[in-house]
């Protein structure tokens, strides 16, 4: 079954490689290389973010591979409870559950994506979308508050020095009652963290795949 992202979406996140588009947002921190700005959504209270970085000593098809690997990720990204692709109705679909601090209920996501590499006037730029799917038959689960606003969009070229180009887009609305702070460190550390994580786990990657 398609994906149904269309062709202007994967052009949308790659020309922010180019050209920001930053209107309305606010840069909310800058840490580690990393620039993150944000922009109130009214409707639900809650920011959307975009976020553009770079990973030194990666190539961005070996960055895409290691995004794309969900069996992978559950050895390096420390949040991660359950990650697999599943059918439903013949959709595939991953579910990713996330730890949440106690007292807190994980959150859990039900959702659909797609990698596309792009040659745009001989540039090798590497795009993957990502959005919740609500039609997947996914039950619910007890231990767990299901995340139904979900959306994503990641794209990375080569920096010309080695490493990798990346600029990053999200939203997600994980309900109930989060505190502020929680948010925040999400937001300024929780990023920044994880791309160094995502660097870290690109260095490894060879080794992961030669014992597999």
């Amino acid at each position: 079954m398609s994906l149904q992202f269309g062709d202007e979406d994967f052009q949308t996140a790659w020309q922010e490689l180019d050209k920001p588009q930053l209107d309305g947002w606010e840069l909310f921190t800058e840490t580690m290389g990393v620039q993150i700005h944000r922009l109130y959504d009214r409707e639900t209270g809650l920011y959307e973010y975009k976020v553009y970085g770079g990973l030194n000593s990666c190539r961005p098809e070996l960055c895409a591979d290691v995004y794309m690997d969900l069996m992978y990720r559950k050895q390096w990204d420390s949040y991660v409870k359950e990650l697999y692709e599943k059918d439903f109705n013949g959709q595939t679909v991953i579910y990713w559950e996330v730890k949440y601090p106690f007292p807190l209920k994980n959150r859990d996501y039900v959702y659909v994506r797609e990698r596309r590499d792009l040659d745009i006037n001989g540039r090798k730029i590497f795009v993957i979308l990502a959005r919740s799917s609500a039609e997947a038959a996914c039950p619910e689960k007890s231990s767990a508050l299901r995340v139904s606003d979900y959306k994503q969009s990641v794209a990375m070229e080569s920096d010309g020095a080695g490493g990798t180009k990346v600029f990053m887009n999200y939203f997600d609305n994980p309900g109930g009652m989060i505190p502020a702070w929680l948010v925040n460190w999400a937001a300024k550390s929780g990023v920044p963290g994880f791309i160094t994580d995502l660097q870290k786990a690109c260095n490894k990657y060879k080794t992961y795949c030669e014992k597999k």
